[in-house]
């Protein structure tokens, strides 16, 4: 098997997800003992909300691509960022790489198109959902992109930042996500994508009246099948 490197802690609670379920992968397809062989860094998420929220984009691409230069000297064939939002900055580190960079919106849509899907609700944070840099990566695989109305947007914005992210799962909050994904199958969405990575831990298939595509675990395994060729 070929050795995958994560870019982790964007935030932990979800990279926790990405390392057992690209493990669950290779065991349930290779069986016995096997599981992937794997280098990650985990970031300081404090530091990285910090630069998002002040604009410092720069300051944090040249940070994530010197960590991907890192992963690929110590022997990583490909490169896996464990976020959704700072796909952001996906140029930057793929111009540092001479290994594959697996890109979450590309697997994503991938996944989608072999549905049949078309126009997809997206949920994420208010990066993900105000931002082209994530919108623009579905587009290209002709898909049609709703994103919730901006109150909506800042409640799934602030319960990612300050619930999920701190291991917090609550009722109320996954009953204002799914008052969210409501409003956007009325709107047309035929899908609805999980784009953050915590998202998963709070709503799931049973949440909701359309499919939903959980991008953690779609990235995962698009990692985990990389590795296994």
């Amino acid at each position: 098997m070929q050795t995958i490197g994560l870019i982790g802690g964007m935030s932990w609670e979800s990279t926790a997800l990405y390392y057992k379920l690209i493990n669950e992968r290779v065991r349930d397809r290779k069986g016995k003992l096997h599981s992937a062989p794997l280098l990650m860094y985990s970031y300081d998420f404090q530091q990285i909300k910090e630069m998002q929220y002040a604009d410092r984009w720069s300051e944090a691409a040249a940070s994530l691509a010197e960590v991907a230069r890192r992963l690929e000297s110590a022997g990583a064939r490909a490169i896996v960022l464990c976020t959704n939002t700072m796909h952001k900055l996906a140029p930057d580190i793929m111009s540092s790489l001479t290994v594959p960079f697996i890109h979450i919106g590309d697997a994503t849509a991938q996944r989608i198109r072999a549905k049949g899907y078309r126009r997809l609700g997206l949920l994420g944070t208010k990066f993900t959902m105000e931002q082209d840099f994530y919108i623009d990566r579905l587009r290209a695989h002709d898909l049609d992109v709703l994103v919730p109305p901006a109150d909506a947007r800042a409640d799934v914005n602030r319960i990612i930042y300050d619930e999920l992210c701190l291991g917090s799962v609550t009722a109320p909050s996954r009953r204002r996500y799914q008052e969210v994904m409501a409003a956007l199958v009325v709107a047309g969405a035929e899908c609805i994508i999980l784009g953050c990575t915590e998202i998963t831990m709070l709503v799931g298939p049973d949440d909701t009246s359309v499919e939903t595509f959980d991008t953690t675990a779609i990235h995962a395994e698009t990692a985990a099948d990389f590795a296994m060729g």
